[in-house]
């Protein structure tokens, strides 16, 4: 997509393009019938107890290696992707339009489980640097 020259134009922009993409990912499971769930899976406390960490503090993680997250109400605002609910709109944009302008969006916040990271903290920002195209993103990895 190019740039319009106006940031909250291409913020809305990119919020609808990925709306639309969340729209055609639950219509396409829809007509294959699929099992496979639309929302973002949520991480049950069981599996964190005993989990320990080898390395705690600020890194940068791959956005592929978050699994899910630990917030039950996020799980309807995101699918599995990350791709924003309409609801999310007003907090979205904002951040993609801080991000388009270089400001520095604060980390975010995992927990390890499994081989990946369960999102705790920055379900927006996670979305918006999906959107953008980043492979990477600064988290601060904690304890469960």
């Amino acid at each position: 997509m190019l740039p319009t020259g106006s940031d909250h134009i291409d913020a809305q922009r990119a919020f609808a393009r990925m709306v639309r993409s969340r729209r055609r990912a639950a219509l396409s499971r829809s007509i294959r019938r699929s099992a496979c769930g639309a929302r973002l899976r949520v991480i049950a406390d069981d599996e964190l107890v005993g989990r320990r960490v080898p390395t705690r503090g600020m890194r940068e993680i791959p956005l592929d290696a978050i699994a899910g997250t630990l917030e039950p109400s996020r799980a309807q605002t995101f699918d599995e992707r990350f791709r924003p609910s309409p609801a999310a709109r007003t907090r979205w944009e904002r951040l993609w339009l801080a991000e388009q302008r270089g400001q520095v969006l604060p980390p975010i916040s995992v927990v390890p489980v499994g081989d990946g990271y369960a999102l705790r903290d920055g379900h927006h920002r996670v979305s918006v640097a999906r959107a953008r195209g980043a492979l990477t993103i600064d988290a601060s990895v904690e304890t469960g």
